[in-house]
C-alpha cells in the first residue's frame, strides 16, 4: 500500500442513497411523518454502460439536519429485483441509517411521534456509549435515532485499535466461533501494551 503523503479529511456524510420502489408512501414517511423537507430532485434519462439498460430515474433527496440528506432513487417501469428486497432478522439491521439527536427528552419525542403515527419503533437501547431506538421505512430499511451518553475520548480509539487488531489476527480462523476467543486474544494485546509502558517508563527514569 502507498504511503499516504498529505493528511485529508472529510467533511461529513452528505448523503445516503437506496432504492425505492413505494414512491407514495417513501415521500409520505420522510417528508409527512418524520418532518424533513423534500430539498431537492434530478430527473434524468438512464445512463450506464452500453451492454446495460438502465431505466429513466427520479432521485430525491431530504434535509437530515446538519448538511446532510437522504436521498432514493427510482426506476421508473421497472419491479424491485428480488436480491434488492430488504431481509429481516439481525444481519438486516446491520445495513442502516442513524440521526443523532441531542437528548434523552429529544429522543422520546421521536419516539411518540413514531408511534403515534402507526411506525413501529422500538424502546430505548443502550449500547455502551449512546441510546437509540430503532425502526423501518415503509421499503424495509432499517433506521436508528440515538443520542450520546457520553463524549468519545482517547481511550476509546485505544481500545478500538486493540479491538480491531484483535479480531483481524482472528479472522479467517476456523477455530474463532466466540467472543470468547477473541476476548483472550484481546486480553494478551492488553498485556503487551501495559507491559511496553511499563518498561518503557523505567527505562525513562
Amino acid at each position: 500500500m502507498a504511503a499516504v503523503s498529505e493528511k485529508l479529511n472529510l467533511n461529513g456524510v452528505d448523503h445516503t442513497a437506496r432504492p425505492t420502489w413505494k414512491l407514495r408512501e417513501t415521500v409520505r414517511f420522510y417528508r409527512d411523518i418524520m418532518g424533513l423537507p423534500l430539498v431537492h430532485a434530478v430527473t434524468a434519462k438512464g445512463w450506464g454502460r452500453a451492454d446495460e439498460e438502465h431505466a429513466d430515474f427520479l432521485h430525491f433527496f431530504f434535509d437530515s439536519g446538519n448538511e446532510s440528506l437522504i436521498a432514493f432513487f427510482y426506476y421508473i417501469g421497472t419491479e424491485q429485483p428480488a436480491e434488492l428486497k430488504v431481509p429481516r432478522g439481525y444481519m438486516a439491521m446491520a445495513n442502516h441509517t442513524a440521526w443523532r439527536v441531542s437528548g434523552e427528552k429529544e429522543l422520546l419525542a421521536w419516539q411518540q411521534r413514531l408511534q403515534g403515527a402507526g411506525v413501529k419503533a422500538s424502546q430505548f437501547i443502550t449500547h455502551e456509549i449512546i441510546e437509540s431506538i430503532y425502526f423501518r421505512d415503509p421499503n424495509g430499511y432499517p433506521l436508528e435515532i440515538t443520542r450520546a451518553l457520553r463524549d468519545v475520548e482517547e481511550i476509546d480509539a485505544v481500545d478500538a485499535e486493540l479491538t480491531i487488531e484483535a479480531a483481524m489476527s482472528l479472522e479467517g480462523k476456523d477455530g474463532w466461533t466466540s467472543i470468547e476467543q477473541f476476548w483472550r486474544t484481546k486480553g494478551a494485546l492488553v498485556r503487551e501494551r501495559q507491559e511496553a509502558a511499563l518498561a518503557h517508563s523505567g527505562a525513562a527514569q
